[in-house]
């Protein structure tokens, strides 16, 4: 796989590691999977996150979430926008994932937002993912 999606590849990563019931999954980090990782956890998807340094671009360490009984907290991730294909949504049209259960991750003006909080900032954007 070509590294020209990274955020498909981060959410393939996370993905996997839940299928195979990991408790955490490593990438390699950017701005813009921080802010990702840091929505997932503020929304109770993944137990933490964590930046480690290393000589080149830094590693984001994901710590996944699981119930008492051991189910995967995140049941399904999935890219929207594309770099081939951009999904872009004001904020009359951004989509409510599972009937609110589940979250959409939308780049904004005013930085990477749910899509909640999209909503209530009044803001629309580029929708990169939805989790639910």
């Amino acid at each position: 796989m070509s590294m020209t999606d990274p955020i498909a590849d981060m959410l393939t990563r996370i993905r996997n590691g839940i299928q195979a019931r990991h408790d955490r999954v490593e990438l390699p980090a950017s701005k813009l999977k921080v802010e990702i990782a840091r929505i997932l956890k503020s929304e109770g998807f993944i137990s933490n996150y964590k930046l480690v340094e290393d000589k080149v671009q830094g590693v984001l360490r994901i710590y996944l979430k699981y119930s008492e009984d051991g189910e995967p907290v995140i049941h399904g991730i999935e890219r929207i926008s594309r770099p081939g294909r951009r999904v872009y949504r004001n904020k009359q049209e951004i989509p409510r994932v599972l009937g609110g259960l589940g979250l959409a991750i939308v780049s904004t003006s005013r930085g990477v937002l749910s899509g909640q909080e999209a909503v209530k900032t009044g803001v629309g954007g580029e929708v990169l993912c939805q989790v639910w």
